[in-house]
């Protein structure tokens, strides 16, 4: 029942372990949902995008249509003018875009005389830890502010679980670190409005356009936040493969989740063996029933939807048409 848990919900991310199938759960949810009649787009953040590669065409770091009504089935009784754009946050991109943005701030806001020296900052930062995680961020927020002005939903095929993790601790990371700028900002107005009473000084256009940067800032990251952690209109569906270490991930992905205050939707446990086909996979298969049943036991509540081994290869919109078709299994 995947679509169904997602009706309601303007945002879904989509994660797990790398290889588990987090992009052909997303783009066959984005279908699922577009062929409902919903405006999706659909937005890869993984530095190995394989978008482009699932749908058969390209895809890049604008909006670009990957299904619209003629290439939809709809279901009986809905419309046909559900969509799916794809989108690929392409990171080195968005890094030059966040350097440039904040060297033009710079350069506005610092006397002539500092602007080498933080020109000469900005390179090193370009390679700083965390300047990657942080441009990406900003990415997401544009395409979570471009889903409420123009799509019913945006799905995101998220990078592997520790990238991830790390990308949903920094909005507060970042409004906190903000909030700390604009606190220091704030003691020194004061201490300015002291001086220019004592005819020291005058307040400048700088000093006000400096502290917009800084709330605007504070505010997106801290609206961010409030999407990210709204279990109405926000779900996490994290993808496995029963098999060991995507299970032990899961359960990692699940207590650290929770741990901000993030709503798991549910858990896909795909490609799932047959347990017809043969000595081997009935084997498998039993394998993989353990795993399950060791994940339901310590995650009772979220509900397990089980995708099961597809044939051929899963590419182009009639092969995720078939697979949305199959987004509907829930475990006993």
């Amino acid at each position: 029942m995947l679509l169904d848990l997602t009706t309601s919900r303007r945002v879904v991310f989509v994660g797990g372990k790398g290889g588990v199938g987090k992009t052909s759960i997303a783009a066959a949810l984005a279908l699922g949902r577009a062929r409902a009649g919903a405006r999706v787009l659909l937005v890869s953040t993984d530095p190995a995008h394989n978008l482009g590669h699932l749908w058969g065409r390209s895809v890049g770091d604008e909006p670009t249509r990957l299904a619209g009504p003629g290439d939809l089935a709809p279901r009986a009784g809905a419309g046909t003018a559900g969509y799916v754009d794809g989108l690929e946050i392409d990171p080195e991109r968005t890094v030059e875009q966040h350097l440039t943005a904040v060297a033009g701030t710079m350069r506005r806001m610092l006397p002539e005389r500092m602007h080498a020296p933080a020109a000469r900052h900005l390179e090193l930062a370009r390679q700083a830890p965390g300047t990657h995680e942080s441009a990406v961020l900003e990415r997401i927020a544009d395409a979570v502010e471009l889903g409420e002005e123009s799509y019913d939903l945006v799905v995101f095929d998220t990078a592997p679980s520790g990238h991830t993790l790390r990308l949903f601790a920094l909005p507060d990371q970042l409004a906190s670190w903000t909030e700390t700028l604009l606190a220091n900002r704030d003691r020194s107005e004061r201490f300015g409005a002291a001086v220019r009473g004592l005819g020291g000084g005058e307040e400048t256009d700088r000093d006000a356009e400096l502290r917009r940067i800084l709330v605007r800032r504070r505010n997106r990251f801290s609206r961010l936040r409030e999407v990210v952690t709204d279990p109405e209109g926000t779900g996490f569906v994290v993808v496995l493969t029963a098999e060991r270490l995507p299970v032990a991930e899961t359960l990692e992905v699940y207590e650290k989740l929770t741990g901000l205050g993030i709503d798991v939707t549910a858990l896909v446990a795909n490609r799932r063996s047959p347990a017809d086909a043969g000595e081997l996979l009935a084997g498998r298969r039993r394998q993989e029933d353990e795993h399950l049943v060791r994940l339901r036991q310590r995650v009772p509540d979220v509900p397990l939807l089980e995708v099961p081994l597809l044939p051929g290869d899963l590419a182009g919109t009639e092969a995720l048409t078939a697979l949305a078709d199959r987004l509907g299994s829930r475990s006993p």
